[in-house]
């Protein structure tokens, strides 16, 4: 009868961290998102603090982030007009490419989120398509690039004539039992680079180690860390859980992944890219998409 009570009792102090977000939670998170977003039109990466000590402004990363957290919240921006007219501002004609904020210099990992987020704000894309095309084509350089213009072209709906070249580039990288990494960072490695490879349209050789890794990675907090970091954080969650949504596999543990993100976040609404740490525009993303395909049936 004691172990029933405990047992019971263990339940009820666990329930809040293993179910999904309330409707009042939820709401709050909306509230929280809606509340980045500045006069400019674009959203700040965090909530200005109280003090006025922290000085913040829109990005077109965090604009992007807010947007996509917004959609998986059932959210919307206070200014829909606003948003899409700073993402606007954010293109350089003259390179092809985005900036973080209007006239800054384009590079490429806000090209391929500038135009994620000209599909966000619901604008066509041919005015982008041929200059996004061809920055990322010429300016893309190393995994982390190949990684995020994959990811930009997928939204865009196009192929690089540079895709099998990138395909190459990361096989390099790939052991011949088809992971990536070493260490306690081959789940996030294995996930990151196999999604790439999957937007660019290749071919993933060795499929169940790629799964077995990815599972066997969570880690005891029931998130995906760094190599040699000690914690989880949703970032690399979110990386991996993308490669497991792409390969339509769930991960070993769904209620301790969620009692993880639980952690996450905070008092305002907003969710830190790991727990303890202050609410941000990504780390709200990277929840709201990670909870969103683990509602998915």
């Amino acid at each position: 009868m004691k172990r029933l009570a405990f047992a019971v009792l263990c339940l009820a102090v666990c329930a809040p961290c293993l179910r999904a977000q309330s409707a009042e939670e939820r709401k709050a998170t909306v509230t929280y998102l809606r509340e980045l977003q500045a006069a400019d039109g674009g959203f700040l990466p965090a909530a200005p603090d109280p003090a006025g000590t922290r000085l913040t402004k829109s990005s077109l990363r965090s604009t992007s982030s807010a947007l996509r957290a917004l959609k998986y919240f059932h959210g919307e921006p206070r200014d829909s007009r606003a948003v899409a007219a700073f993402v606007e501002k954010c293109f350089d004609k003259s390179t092809g490419g985005f900036a973080d904020v209007p006239g800054g210099k384009p590079d490429v990992v806000t090209t391929a989120i500038g135009i994620m987020a000209v599909v966000e704000v619901k604008r066509p894309t041919e005015p982008y398509a041929d200059g996004v095309l061809t920055y990322l084509g010429s300016n893309v350089k190393g995994f982390e690039d190949i990684r995020i213009a994959a990811a930009g072209l997928e939204a865009l709906g196009k192929k690089a004539e540079q895709a099998d070249a990138w395909l190459k580039d990361v096989a390099k990288l790939r052991h011949e039992d088809g992971t990536y990494g070493t260490g306690n960072g081959a789940a996030r490695d294995t996930g990151g680079a196999v999604v790439a490879v999957l937007r660019l349209g290749g071919e993933v050789p060795h499929e169940d180690n790629v799964v077995k890794t990815i599972k066997s990675g969570q880690r005891d907090d029931g998130g995906w860390g760094k190599a040699d970091a000690k914690g989880s954080d949703l970032e690399s969650s979110y990386r991996v859980m993308r490669c497991l949504h792409m390969l339509k596999e769930r991960p070993a543990d769904v209620d301790k992944l969620k009692a993880f993100i639980a952690k996450c976040r905070n008092k305002d609404g907003g969710y830190g890219t790991a727990p303890g740490q202050e609410s941000g525009a990504g780390g709200t993303y990277f929840a709201a998409i990670i909870l969103h395909w683990l509602e998915e049936k």
